[in-house]
């Protein structure tokens, strides 16, 4: 499956190099050997208490205690993990954390396909002209992307993003490991699907009133006419996401929302979609990682 994709900006057209992965695991960072030896005074006398020998006997009567405790402990929620950014965010050089959108701002009304073409006068257009039309509406077009889907491409897409409307994406950064974005659908319209895109820091940080760093936006009212679903993107130039990192995102949004079929890479990315959704309690970051950076 293929869209008809083009990104423009600074970084213009350019191909993704193969990522060599390293699977990534979070642990807390805190062995049981310091946590029994900082406690052990206060663990003895609760073992006396309790008529126990020493601290293995405590350890042993409450065993499965502390393994639900360990699994609590050590899920991986994937907004969660990045909760210390919250702190020193604002201190890090590499993120720039921007202010939130302000909940008293009146809305704007989204914007649909008429707002971008003459839609009347382009349904008798042939879809190779169509299509034309579309790319010249963006061509000279700053932090921009578009796209014309199929309305195959497209079905599996909305239904992926229906089903399952938040998801997390990596950005390598080098040796310092990966940013993580957080994706959100949204179901503007009866014909206008949005989808956006921030950083997990920011997320944290302002919740509902991040501001997307990237929007893209979906227009249905030529799908049954043209079998054309019509995508224009756009991203924040103030934003610390190059239109390279845009790119990545994007091609990773279209691989893990609208893969069709039973292969087994298709299969394997609609799996982490559900588990991300349903809240998996072990939800496997090195393997989101691992599809995500490999591009058969």
């Amino acid at each position: 499956m293929r869209w008809l994709f083009k990104l423009s900006g600074r970084y213009g057209k350019r191909c993704l190099p193969r990522q060599v992965i390293t699977p990534v695991r979070f642990n807390s960072g805190i062995s049981n050997d310091k946590i029994i030896q900082e406690y052990k005074e206060k663990l003895e006398k609760k073992a006396k208490v309790l008529g126990l020998e020493n601290v293995d006997g405590l350890k042993e009567k409450f065993k499965d205690e502390i393994e639900a405790k360990k699994k609590e402990f050590m899920a991986v929620d994937p907004l969660k993990e990045l909760e210390k950014h919250k702190n020193d965010a604002s201190q890090d050089k590499t993120i720039k954390v921007r202010s939130p959108i302000d909940k008293d701002a009146s809305k704007k009304p989204f914007k649909t396909l008429d707002s971008y073409i003459a839609v009347d006068k382009t349904k008798e257009l042939p879809r190779k002209e169509l299509e034309f039309i579309w790319r010249a509406r963006f061509n000279n077009k700053e932090n921009n992307s578009h796209a014309v889907l199929d309305s195959k491409q497209f079905a599996s897409m909305y239904s992926n993003a229906f089903k399952n409307p938040n998801f997390i994406l990596p950005v390598p950064r080098g040796n310092e490991g990966y940013e993580m974005h957080f994706v959100q659908w949204s179901f503007a319209g009866p014909q206008t699907t949005h989808c956006m895109i921030t950083t997990v820091v920011e997320y944290k940080l302002h919740k509902e009133f991040a501001k997307p760093h990237t929007t893209l936006s979906f227009h249905q009212e030529l799908m049954e006419s043209h079998d054309a679903v019509l995508m224009n993107g756009q991203t924040d130039p103030d934003a610390n996401v190059s239109m390279e990192d845009a790119q990545l995102l994007v091609l990773n949004i279209q691989r893990f929302y609208g893969g069709v079929g039973s292969d087994d890479n298709v299969m394997k990315k609609v799996s982490l979609l559900r588990d991300f959704n349903s809240g998996k309690e072990d939800f496997p970051i090195d393997a989101l990682i691992s599809e995500a950076t490999k591009f058969d």
